[in-house]
């Protein structure tokens, strides 16, 4: 059961990933967040009731502390895929998400079989794999320069500056990973609505001092549906850790690039190289694996 929990948990992550991503292809990464985490919020407080649990100061707490790590790597991460191209950021993201929480598990004490481990190395090698595109450029969303010379200068920056953000937004989708592990089993989704609740204000607040334009109207159905796919992500993964191991939990809920890589390339036609493909293989062959072991 915490192996479909995880990977349910990765491909709502991953679709509604893509879809936050494209919205902030064409409005600021903040204000993107900041509505598709507003829609999250009133989703959770709606499965809240619904899923039991008891609230305390420890679940509200950490969850606070989760969503605010998790509010701003989203931010972070919306940029990187803005700015492209989606078939590096989201995996090389999702290989320093899937880093941290293993680690964690496997210094605290958690021991998986010989089947299960190498499933872990497969599936780290696998989003590394999919991180490698020879022929990567910037993705449809970026606005072009007008001259020739400010055309190249700001690929070598788009080129240059994506992959440093998908650094930084996957060490904070790690500790948000780890933390949630670390709230208290009977709390239900607490530690959701205290991460929403911490978030959703502050980044608010962040984005009307900025004086940021918010996403278009049109682009609503794409937020409400990002938003709520990221917060039924976070309670799958709550669920799937409280029945599992965060080792491997942590690894399958970190997947989700693989999602993405794929609906860049059925959606956008972003090309798929065969490193990419033997990455998206070898990804199934790691979830084979963690299930047997």
């Amino acid at each position: 059961m915490a192996v479909v929990l995880a990977l349910g948990s990765s491909l709502a992550w991953g679709v509604g990933d893509f879809l936050g991503g494209r919205v902030a292809a064409r409005a600021p990464a903040l204000t993107v967040t900041v509505a598709t985490q507003f829609v999250g919020l009133l989703f959770v407080l709606v499965l809240t009731p619904l899923t039991g649990g008891v609230p305390s100061s420890a679940a509200l707490g950490i969850g606070a502390l989760a969503g605010v790590l998790g509010g701003f790597g989203l931010v972070v991460y919306f940029r990187a895929l803005a700015i492209g191209p989606m078939g590096v950021v989201a995996p090389l993201s999702g290989a320093v998400g899937a880093m941290i929480p293993v680690t964690a598990g496997l210094l605290g004490g958690e021991r998986v079989g010989p089947l299960a481990l190498l499933g872990i190395v497969a599936g780290l090698a696998a989003v590394v794999l999919s991180t490698i595109d020879p022929g990567a450029a910037p993705s449809a969303g970026v606005t072009r320069p007008r001259s020739v010379l400010a055309r190249a200068r700001g690929r070598a920056s788009a080129g240059a500056l994506g992959p440093s953000l998908a650094l930084l937004a996957g060490v904070m989708f790690g500790l948000f990973f780890v933390l949630l592990d670390r709230t208290p089993s009977g709390s239900g989704l607490w530690p959701l609505v205290g991460a929403r609740l911490a978030s959703v204000p502050l980044l608010g607040v962040v984005a009307l001092v900025r004086r940021r334009t918010w996403p278009d109207r049109a682009d609503a159905g794409q937020v409400a549906a990002s938003g709520m796919l990221d917060s039924g992500a976070n309670a799958l993964f709550l669920l799937a850790t409280r029945t599992g191991l965060l080792t491997l939990t942590g690894l399958l809920s970190s997947l989700y690039p693989v999602v993405i890589v794929v609906l860049a390339r059925q959606v956008l036609g972003d090309r798929l190289a065969r490193v990419q493909a033997a990455g998206v293989v070898l990804a199934l062959v790691a979830v084979a694996l963690v299930t047997i072991g």
